[in-house]
């Protein structure tokens, strides 16, 4: 539980919901049995529907693979690469032990991305097509990934002594929840793109706006809320606001050139 000490808040959640045997059932793997299982929901649905174009039912089943992997290897790679002291060398096993934490965002997506490119083109299915529905549910499990962070103590935020300030355990002094204000970041961008999906029917948006979108919004405030997370800097920005930084000028050259006429639309009330 998370008990008041004082005028912090110290950390004490237990990141295993239940055990059997030896078999440890973690908060972080549901979130991500959840996270994809709402992506299966939408994909199947949109299978259904029509919605995309070559997208059948058995199609889905394999897209939530090829999903799954390039998630799994995207984003694990880039963890041990960029994040981790942890040699793949050394223990190359490490790369599967998912339940120990260590996913990076910016991997995941690059490896989801060439996981779906694969699968659209063996399957002839349009990539922006898919891509404007599966930001949707990412979105939103990346708010459930960010408060299993947070139920795993770990990303934490720099040192501070504001009142809603968390003692992690294992690091020093009161820190901010960094993870929660993540949180609160995915739920707003899961809820905007939603919005905009509303809209797109209406207003008729090319293929691959609401992808280009989540790039640009999930990069802004990805900046924004790791100002106060506890990384290392270069220059006076971490790792991961350099990788946003890519990811919002990229969308942002990408929406202008392609999309100008769309986010008009967007904003004409």
């Amino acid at each position: 539980m998370i008990v008041l000490g004082g005028l912090m808040f110290v950390h004490q959640l237990d990141p295993v919901l239940f055990q059997i045997g030896s078999l440890e059932i973690r908060y972080y793997g549901i979130v991500y049995v959840l996270g994809f299982l709402m992506a299966y929901w939408f994909l199947s649905r949109a299978a259904s529907s029509g919605r995309i174009r070559n997208l059948t039912k058995d199609g889905v089943d394999d897209l939530i693979l090829y999903l799954f992997v390039g998630l799994l290897v995207g984003s694990r790679l880039f963890y041990f690469l960029f994040w981790s002291e942890t040699s793949l060398l050394s223990d190359p096993v490490a790369l599967f032990r998912i339940w120990e934490g260590g996913m990076s965002f910016h991997g995941g997506i690059v490896g989801i991305v060439l996981a779906a490119l694969l699968f659209c083109k063996r399957s002839k299915v349009s990539f922006y097509a898919l891509g404007d529905l599966v930001v949707i549910p990412t979105a939103f499990a990346l708010f459930l990934g960010r408060i299993a962070n947070f139920i795993n103590g770990e990303l934490v935020g720099v040192v501070s002594n504001i009142w809603w300030c968390v003692q992690f355990q294992g690091y020093d002094g009161c820190r901010h929840p960094s993870q929660l204000y993540e949180a609160g970041k995915n739920l707003f961008v899961f809820f905007v793109l939603l919005w905009m999906d509303r809209r797109k029917v209406v207003m008729k948006f090319k293929e691959g706006f609401l992808f280009w979108s989540f790039i640009g919004l999930y990069g802004v405030f990805r900046f924004l809320t790791n100002i106060w997370r506890d990384d290392p800097r270069w220059l006076g920005i971490s790792l991961g606001q350099g990788f946003s930084l890519v990811m919002v000028v990229v969308a942002v050259v990408v929406v202008v050139r392609v999309y100008r006429d769309d986010l008009k639309r967007l904003f004409s009330f």
